[in-house]
């Protein structure tokens, strides 16, 4: 991969077209980087104590390294 943690890149396909953000994780097996606050899905949270309550997170999700361009 030509790209790596902290390199800023932009969006070229999906939803998220456009936007740019910063990498903050890659995963080199399955080809795809996670982009500080772009591609956001929530997550459903189990409640870890008991008499808390469940909440849903909002968390930033892997898209393809080819849907991204590195921007200077």
């Amino acid at each position: 991969m030509k790209i790596k943690k902290g390199d800023n890149v932009k969006i070229i396909t999906g939803k998220d077209k456009g936007k740019s953000g910063k990498i903050t994780r890659v995963l080199v097996k399955e080809n795809k980087v996670v982009v500080e606050g772009l591609n956001m899905m929530k997550k459903h949270q189990r409640p870890r104590k008991s008499g808390e309550k469940g909440s849903m997170v909002n968390m930033a999700m892997p898209i393809a390294a080819s849907n991204v361009k590195k921007v200077e």
